[in-house]
């Protein structure tokens, strides 16, 4: 319950605060250093700072009602922000089980005590008037509370009728990048039990083109370096991210580069919060990044500003990417950008003139038909300069959840096992040995084999796999009935063929601590056949998550579940005894009260993923690193010194939160992996390089490095390939593993050697790499692009473009389904004429993802009160619009939304923009009637996803959301 405290105990600081006792075992001394300065000057930061700036009735403290918050014990538990990727550490203040305040950690070495509005107003996330309360189902079209046990009888009676009927393939599970990574692992497990790979979550449209662009080029998919390396950056260049908004505590350290020298130049459609801190500010037409980027390299080659020694020791096939570039004259790049050639120099001058300079991209350039090719284009740009595997440089690319790279690293893939394992026998056979099942099981639950080893349908075309005609897709049902566990349904594209999917399946399933957008989007079209099932917030559990750079952080359970809220994985264990798989679900795993323990999950992480290196972060580590933020260094993370006192444990020369890859054993002591593919640091201090994952020859040349080209102090110093049995042995480095490791590594390699002595001898003894020394590839003959095209967006105002850079071919099946590319571009050749303004979309400070949780929010909600559209005053004028003016929003699919005008020189003339954190208006009718009573968000609004199109990637499915059409009018 919340309240104001008496006149007597209000103030800067509560007696609560004020009487705080020394730091339990579990939570990190904290340094006094700044606080003391920050309160004796009068100054305030963090939640203080926000709470100062709300109006007096808004600002009140949460009092525990058995004990008065002066005389209570205040416990304070180290928990991270749940909103976007950066990381930030929170300290909450308990007070009898009630969470009563909160302070950002200013030992952070990521947010050094600051929150951006959403951080810092994170408490009322867990204590939100707003959330689901208890199970409920749809009845008669009214939402009716039903008894936890009741509800699993009744869902899983469902499903498992639906299996039985259709086959295992007939149920979609969709994940969340909000669960910790224990969580996102054991749903992949689940899932896997279950017997099918028709599950996915988040990322598949917000990174997905990333993780399989960077991965194809040099290794792995994630983040090179971090945000805190980018103090060292000369030169800093955005490119489809607007980092002040939607990773607003990033900037702390870009700043800290521009304040150094560092040049900042902004290009996007819109002119952005970012953008106002740069040197430079370019503004480029939406889906046109691959022509203005080879028109960066043309000057960069012409110029001689390439880094020529980088390319011929580390690069394969940059010759057939100068090629294309020198075809990219400076009118071609404007007549598809419309950016004069004066500015597209001025790039690429400013990034070769001021190294070790750095690229930074978020969904403005992954979430098009083309978005493998733009990222592959933009990671060609810094091998071109030589500016990946350097501190300053690497390509930093900020994810969007708070766990949505661990999310992708271990959880429900539906091409992936944990670890970015493939669903090849050899994958499964090395997971069915972690979990301690028979494969010929795991096989079993399968409809077959051949299912079992075909990737699944993505999250971004669930709703094809319900709607699609039979015979067109590549599995035996059409989805019958669909999880949300966890995902805004508000954040996919198609929002009008959404609602006809969910109005066609047999049973609908919504797990999450809010009702979110499925909630009502399902009642307004249905009678019944939907579940609401109430999961505990991340503060009401524990477990860990992974920040954008790959640091791991342990977050501590804050306060016990709320209401009738049940953590996800112990919901998930009890749908595994429904199902009875739990036995085998959690064989590894100690299981108290139906919780499975999320220590041993990791530790089950820890035993398995050693692909990438989630093998060194075990639980006591972890907490190590959050009781001694203080010694890590917020520039380049290593702990300088540190002795923990509770376990006398060393940290000197880790990094923060054992960045993956920290490879091998938690014993062997790796210190996690700060920049990747780093040749100046010794593989045991972090270092490494290019990844040898495609072979050692194409075309007759070598894809190994050149010699001299691996990392410090490596016994091999030259290219080699990945370790295995047979390498070992060949080098008579056999021997040096212990005879219980030679049983378990015969026959294995680095990746499936259960004992990890293949790692520790390669790494330890001999300072290689285990996925060896390879060249990064400029060209990836695997794509269906192998060097990057620009392709017109599906749907493009611009006939006379859609001629000269026409899409894709159709595909039949792809990802189980026929995905449509030519066949709807020419359907749509001329769209301008009725949909002359190009469509993109984009985050607010204020709110995060599908926005359910931050709308439902007081603090957030006075912020931002109504869904929007940004439009330039030239075209606003010729529409008769003005400022705040009610206007439709018409898209060619036959859907409209009904929003307020923002006219304004953010955008030009020819586009428009559109946040998309909102839901609850349905093209004009406000939903408030569909979800359960009480739990509507404070803030409601049009989704701009109900108005978008039809347009996936080529590789990866990643919907089109950045580039599309529209026509605008008043209401």
């Amino acid at each position: 319950m919340t309240r104001k405290l008496p006149a007597a105990e209000r103030g800067g600081r509560s007696a609560a605060r004020l009487a705080r006792p020394a730091q339990t075992a579990t939570s990190a001394p904290r340094t006094m250093d700044r606080r003391a300065f920050l309160k004796r000057s009068g100054m305030t930061a963090g939640a203080g700072a926000f709470a100062s700036a709300l109006p007096f009735s808004m600002v009140g403290r949460a009092e525990a009602s058995t004990a008065s918050a002066a005389g209570a014990k205040v416990e304070v538990k180290r928990t991270v922000c749940t909103h976007c990727s950066v990381g930030c550490a929170i300290d909450a203040e308990v007070v009898n089980g009630v969470w009563v305040g909160q302070e950002p950690v200013f030992d952070s070495p990521i947010n050094m005590g600051a929150h951006c509005a959403k951080g810092a107003s994170i408490r009322e996330h867990g204590h939100g008037e707003h959330r689901l309360r208890y199970p409920m189902k749809l009845v008669d079209g009214k939402w009716v509370r039903m008894s936890w046990d009741d509800a699993l009888n009744e869902v899983s009676a469902r499903l498992l009728k639906l299996r039985e009927e259709s086959g295992p393939d007939s149920v979609y599970w969709i994940g969340s990048s909000k669960h910790n990574n224990e969580q996102a692992y054991l749903l992949r497990k689940f899932v896997s039990m279950w017997g099918t790979n028709n599950c996915d979550h988040q990322a598949r449209i917000c990174h997905s083109t990333t993780v399989a662009g960077v991965a194809n080029t040099w290794g792995y998919g994630a983040m090179t370096n971090s945000y805190n390396d980018m103090q060292n950056s000369k030169a800093i260049f955005f490119m489809g991210s607007n980092a002040a908004e939607a990773h607003p505590v990033s900037l702390l350290h870009i700043l800290h580069a521009k304040e150094n020298g560092a040049k900042i130049i902004v290009a996007d459609p819109r002119f952005t919060r970012t953008a106002a801190k740069a040197d430079h500010f370019v503004r480029i037409r939406s889906g046109s990044d691959i022509a203005i980027l080879y028109g960066v390299l043309r000057h960069i080659f012409e110029n001689g500003w390439e880094d020529k020694k980088y390319i011929e020791d580390r690069v394969y096939g940059m010759d057939k990417i100068r090629d294309e570039a020198m075809k990219w004259t400076a009118d071609k790049v404007e007549e598809v950008s419309g950016v004069p050639d004066d500015q597209v120099k001025l790039i690429a001058e400013t990034m070769a003139k001021n190294k070790p300079s750095t690229v930074v991209w978020c969904m403005g350039q992954t979430q098009h038909t083309t978005g493998n090719a733009i990222v592959r284009m933009m990671c060609n740009l810094q091998l071109a300069l030589g500016n990946v595997g350097v501190a300053g440089g690497g390509t930093n690319i900020f994810r969007g959840h708070d766990n949505v790279q661990g999310a992708t690293d271990v959880g429900p893939n539906p091409d992936s096992l944990p670890g970015y394992y493939g669903i090849a026998t050899g994958s499964w056979k090395h997971w069915a040995n972690v979990w301690g099942v028979d494969y010929e099981w795991l096989k079993g639950r399968y409809a077959s084999q051949a299912l079992m080893e075909k990737s699944g349908i993505t999250v971004s075309r669930w709703i094809d796999g319900v709607t699609e005609k039979n015979e067109l897709i590549d599995q035996d049902p059409n989805l019958r009935a669909v999880v949300f566990w966890g995902h805004a349904p508000n954040s996919q594209t198609r929002g009008k063929d959404m609602l006809e999917a969910m109005k066609a399946l047999d049973t609908l399933v919504v797990i999450d601590p809010y009702p979110s957008a499925t909630a009502a989007m399902a009642a307004s079209a249905r009678k019944d056949g939907v579940y609401l099932l109430p999961a505990a917030t991340q503060f009401e559990t524990e477990g860990s998550c992974t920040a954008s750079n790959r640091s791991i952080q342990w977050r501590e359970k804050v306060i016990e579940p709320l209401w009738e809220s049940k953590p996800d994985h112990t919901i998930m264990y009890l749908f595994a005894q429904k199902f009875g798989f739990a036995e085998q679900l959690t064989k590894n795993v100690k299981v108290t009260n139906n919780e499975p323990s999320v220590e041993d999950i990791l530790r089950e992480i820890n035993r398995g993923t050693w692909t990438i290196g989630y093998t060194g972060q075990s639980p006591e580590r972890l907490k190590i690193h959050m009781r001694n933020m203080q010694v890590f260094d917020p520039k380049t993370l290593k702990a300088k010194g540190g002795i923990d006192k509770e376990t006398g444990y060393v940290l000197d020369g880790e990094y923060f939160g054992l960045p993956w890859p920290c490879y091998g054993t938690p014993e062997m002591k790796h210190p996690g992996s700060p920049n990747l593919y780093d040749t100046s640091k010794h593989v045991m201090d972090g270092g490494g390089n290019f990844r040898a994952n495609f072979g050692v020859e194409k075309d007759g040349a070598s894809l190994l490095a050149a010699d001299g080209s691996a990392s410090k102090g490596a016994d091999l110093q030259f290219g080699y390939p990945e370790f295995d049995h047979v390498l070992l042995k060949k080098l008579g480095w056999w021997e040096e593993l212990s005879e219980d490791e030679k049983k378990k590594a015969e026959g294995k390699n680095w990746k499936t050697d259960p004992s990890g002595g293949i790692i520790r001898v390669a790494m330890k003894n001999h300072g290689c790499h285990p996925f060896g020394n390879a060249k990064a590839r400029a060209v990836v003959w695997n794509f269906p692009d192998p060097v990057p095209v620009h392709r017109e967006p599906i749907f493009s105002p611009r006939a006379d473009l859609v001629a000269k850079y026409p899409t894709h071919e159709d595909k039949k099946a792809f990802w189980r389904l026929p995905t449509l590319y030519k066949s709807v571009q020419d359907q749509f050749a001329n769209v301008g004429k009725d949909y002359p303004l190009i469509m993109t979309s984009g985050r607010l400070v204020e709110y995060e993802g599908g926005g359910d949780e931050t709308r439902s929010n007081p603090w957030l909600a006075e912020l931002q009160q109504n869904m929007f559209v940004e439009i330039n005053p030239k075209a606003a004028n010729d529409r008769g619009i003005r400022d705040k003016d009610m206007v439709w929003v018409k898209s060619p699919s036959g859907a409209q939304i009904k929003v307020q005008a923002m006219v304004t020189e953010r955008v030009g003339p020819d586009t428009v923009f559109l946040p998309f954190h909102f839901a609850g208006h349905w093209m004009g009718k406000d939903l408030i009637d569909s979800y359960p009573e009480g739990a509507a968000p404070v803030v409601r609004g049009e989704a701009v996803n109900t108005a978008t199109t039809y347009g996936y990637d080529s590789v990866t499915m990643m919907q089109e959301t950045k580039t599309t059409v529209c026509q605008i009018m008043k209401a």
